[in-house]
C-alpha cells in the first residue's frame, strides 16, 4: 500500500509539474518584476535605474493627481452601477427562465451569446450603433463623458448579463420546491418567498457573480479603449485604460504606469476581499 501511495505521488509530481512551470513563468516571475520595474525609471529592459517611491509620488501630482483621482471616481462609480444593474437584470431573467414554459433553453442561448463576443468587437459595434444615434443630437460618446459613461454600462450589462444568468439559474435550481411549498401552505406569498427562502438561499449565487462583475467593472479595459477611447481630455477615461496610457503613450513615463498598476492591483485586490467577506456573511449555513 506505502509503494502505491509513492508511486501516485511521484505521478501527482510529474502531472503538476508543467502547470506549476506555466504558473511561474507566466504569472510570478512577471509579477515580480512588475513590482520591481515600479520602483524604476526605464525605457526598455536594458536601461532600468532604481529610483524608490518616486514614480508612486509623480502619480499624486496636481494635473498628474486630477487626472487619476478623475478616472478612479468614473471607474468606481461605472462598478457599483454596472454591478447592481447586471446581477438585477441577470436574476430577473434567471427567475423568468427556472418557469415552466416552453422555449426557455433557447432564451438562455440568446441571452448567454454576447458574452461570447470579444471586447473589442463589441466596443466597435456598439460605437457604431450609439454614435449613429447621437449624432441626430450632435454629440459623440468621445465629447460627451456622461453619454460614454451611459454607453459603457450598455455594452456592459448587454455582454455580461446572459454569463450571470446562468450561475443563477444554477442556484435557483438548486432550491427544493418542498421548501417554497411548506412556505405556501404556512401562508407566505411570492414577495415573502423571494426574500425569505429563494434570495438567502442563492447568496452563494449572489457572492459569484457579485465579485465577477464588480472585478471586471473595475478592470474593464478593452471596451473602454474601443468604445470611448478615454473620451476628450480624459472625460470617459477608466483606471485601466489610464494605465495603458500612461505606460504606452508618454515617453519617460513606464515607471509611472508600472506603479499605478501595482497600486491597481492593491486596489481592487482589496475591494474583491470586502465584497466576498461581506456577501458570503449573509450566506445561509
Amino acid at each position: 500500500m506505502e509503494k502505491i501511495m509513492k508511486k501516485n505521488h511521484s505521478y501527482f509530481c510529474l502531472f503538476l509539474l508543467p502547470t506549476l512551470l506555466a504558473f511561474l513563468i507566466g504569472f510570478v516571475v512577471p509579477f515580480g518584476m512588475g513590482i520591481y520595474m515600479s520602483f524604476c525609471k526605464f525605457n526598455t529592459l536594458n536601461d532600468m535605474e532604481l529610483i524608490g517611491f518616486e514614480n508612486y509620488a509623480k502619480i499624486f501630482m496636481a494635473d498628474e493627481g486630477e487626472i487619476v483621482l478623475n478616472s478612479f471616481w468614473f471607474t468606481a462609480l461605472f462598478a457599483v452601477i454596472s454591478t447592481v444593474a447586471i446581477n438585477v437584470i441577470a436574476f430577473m431573467v434567471a427567475v423568468l427562465l427556472t418557469k415552466n414554459f416552453g422555449g426557455t433553453n433557447i432564451f438562455r442561448t440568446i441571452f448567454f451569446m454576447p458574452n461570447l463576443l470579444g471586447g473589442v468587437l463589441l466596443g466597435t459595434i456598439w460605437k457604431i450603433l450609439l454614435n449613429g444615434v447621437l449624432i441626430s443630437f450632435r454629440e459623440t460618446l468621445t465629447t460627451n463623458g456622461t453619454f460614454g459613461f451611459i454607453g459603457l454600462l450598455i455594452l456592459m450589462i448587454w455582454q455580461q448579463v446572459g454569463y450571470m444568468m446562468i450561475i443563477y439559474i444554477a442556484g435557483l435550481q438548486g432550491i427544493s420546491d418542498d421548501l417554497k411549498e411548506a412556505a405556501r401552505i404556512d401562508g407566505a406569498n411570492n414577495k415573502q418567498i423571494l426574500f425569505k427562502i429563494t434570495i438567502p438561499l442563492v447568496m452563494p449565487s449572489i457572492s459569484m457573480c457579485t465579485f465577477l462583475t464588480l472585478t471586471n467593472g473595475f478592470k474593464l479595459f478593452d471596451q473602454n479603449l474601443t468604445l470611448t477611447g478615454g473620451g476628450v481630455n480624459h472625460n470617459s477615461e477608466m483606471l485601466a485604460l489610464n494605465i495603458y496610457s500612461t505606460f504606452y503613450s508618454r515617453v519617460g513615463w513606464k515607471g509611472i504606469g508600472q506603479a499605478k498598476a501595482v497600486l491597481f492591483f492593491l486596489l481592487v485586490g482589496a475591494i474583491a476581499i470586502i465584497q466576498l467577506k461581506f456577501t458570503q456573511s449573509k450566506e445561509a449555513d
